[in-house]
């Protein structure tokens, strides 16, 4: 893959959190590019920052410190506004445990993701399309609880999908599911990077996810403790 300008920098970024009298340092100082396109893993041990650095670049949350740009703006500049519009618009996340609303049907839970981003033309057709697109053309009227983990999975890809995010983050999205469920939901999150593009941040303690990746960042004490290229 030719790399261009690198869509998403980090330069210096601190998180600290109060707990009681003591600062907990989430994040040490991480730099780094993620370039359009790229399928990324961040892979650290549980407590090593790697949520933490999925939200700052997901606009959940803000740095202590250091500066975050997508495409060129600098997004912790923006006020709670921008943020919000960016989060609705331009990222879809995925969960660990799917997050999904146990009363809707599965193409309701996808369309709930365009509905938020106010763009309500055709939503059914479109929330089908997508379900069908990771496997699901078959389910789109089962709630959640007549559907399988991997399959509830599923619909969260479609759900974070449908409104053509730039940047879909990942936060340890095989990570409630057995190995051989999970490595399905991987290739699918792989093959669908490399059908409808998008820049997917993926974290996770699964070393096997690696395989699926350009480039694999090793978080440690929320420090980049190396960076492995699979690109090449």
């Amino acid at each position: 893959m030719a790399l261009k300008e690198p869509m998403v920098v980090l330069s210096d970024v601190h998180r600290d959190f109060a707990l009681g009298d003591h600062i907990v340092h989430a994040l040490r100082g991480v730099s780094m590019e993620v370039y359009e396109g790229e399928f990324i893993v961040v892979l650290g041990p549980s407590g090593s920052g790697k949520t933490t650095l999925l939200n700052q670049i997901g606009g959940i949350d803000s740095p202590t410190k250091g500066t975050i740009k997508v495409k060129g703006e600098e997004i912790t500049e923006w006020g709670t506004g921008q943020l919000g519009d960016y989060r609705r618009n331009r990222v879809g996340w995925i969960f660990q445990f799917f997050n999904l609303i146990p009363s809707l049907r599965a193409w309701e839970n996808v369309a709930l993701a365009l509905e938020f981003k106010g763009d309500r033309e055709n939503i059914k057709s479109r929330a089908c399309d997508m379900l069908k697109a990771v496997g699901l053309g078959d389910k789109t009227d089962r709630f959640p609880s007549q559907l399988s983990g991997g399959e509830q999975q599923r619909v969260a890809i479609a759900r974070a999908l449908v409104k053509n995010p730039e940047i879909i983050v990942a936060d340890e999205p095989t990570g409630n599911l057995d190995f051989v469920t999970g490595e399905k939901i991987a290739d699918l999150m792989k093959d669908l990077n490399e059908q409808f593009g998008g820049t997917y941040l993926v974290v996770s303690h699964d070393i096997n996810i690696t395989e699926k990746a350009q480039r694999v960042f090793y978080l440690r004490d929320g420090q980049i403790e190396t960076v492995e290229d699979h690109s090449k």
